[in-house]
């Protein structure tokens, strides 16, 4: 079993004077994740739900090594992110609502890039190519210049690209943003191909929607931490999970006397 293991990760960033005079604030760094740990498994999907701004973003970048964490560590199969990050690469893929494509290249040239750039061999990779172009309809527009292409297909070769070496992790942060109804199904049956195939999928999002549609366990995240870590079942007793995050909301901000905003 896949077992991606997040262990008490903490991450600030630098605020200019022109922040922290907007924001109305003295301190020169901001926490952005606080202690933030939590489990992950294969054939499982992981959501991690906040607010814009709660620090799933952070977290997600730090997963997908694109950052160090100041403290904790992220394990891949009880292999360290922070250690060994070139070998945890070659084991996840992380795609991001605004995945950037190169607009003069074409889907099928872009595949056979990064086939390259992982090293498959030309017959893995034609095999692979032939299955996820199939699969999620890219051969009516292979060869198209991606500039050319609707905003669902780019999405599409997105998809494609990120799991075209077939890894063990698939994490994703804000899967459905800005897309259209029809390319957000189409994301969410791609997150259910992935936990079927036995992958490990984590997503980050704002959307309850979307996490009662797909996932199996949900953390909720608020101010860089995590506030509770359960079963979808579990968090919703009978609630919509707006409803249940919105009771857990309530209660926190009470308890820290702040109040509702």
């Amino acid at each position: 079993m896949e077992v991606l293991r997040v262990d008490n990760i903490v991450k600030s960033f630098a605020i200019s004077d022109k922040q922290r005079k907007a924001l109305g604030i003295n301190e020169k760094r901001k926490i952005a994740v606080n202690g933030v740990s939590f489990e992950a498994r294969s054939g499982e999907v992981f959501g991690l739900i906040g607010p814009n701004g709660a620090g799933k973003t952070t977290t997600m970048r730090i997963l997908a090594t694109m950052i160090k964490p100041e403290k904790g560590d992220v394990f891949y199969n009880d292999v360290s992110c922070t250690q060994y990050p070139e070998k945890v690469r070659s084991e996840l893929a992380f795609l991001t609502a605004d995945l950037k494509l190169d607009m003069k290249s074409t889907p099928s040239i872009m595949f056979d890039f990064f086939s390259a750039l992982y090293h498959i061999p030309s017959g893995v990779s034609r095999e692979r190519k032939d299955r996820l172009f199939t699969e999620f309809g890219i051969n009516d527009f292979a060869d198209t210049v991606i500039s050319k292409l609707s905003q669902g297909q780019r999405q599409k070769v997105s998809l494609v690209i990120s799991v075209l070496h077939d890894p063990k992790f698939v994490i994703f942060d804000e899967p459905t943003n800005g897309l259209d109804i029809i390319a957000s199904r189409e994301v969410r049956e791609f997150i259910f191909d992935m936990k079927k195939a036995g992958k490990c999928v984590i997503i980050s999002t704002h959307l309850f929607d979307l996490v009662e549609k797909v996932c199996d366990r949900a953390a909720m995240i608020m101010d860089g931490k995590i506030v509770t870590d359960d079963t979808l079942e579990n968090l919703m007793r009978g609630r919509s999970l707006e409803d249940a995050f919105y009771d857990i909301y309530t209660e926190r901000m009470n308890k820290s006397g702040e109040g509702l905003s």
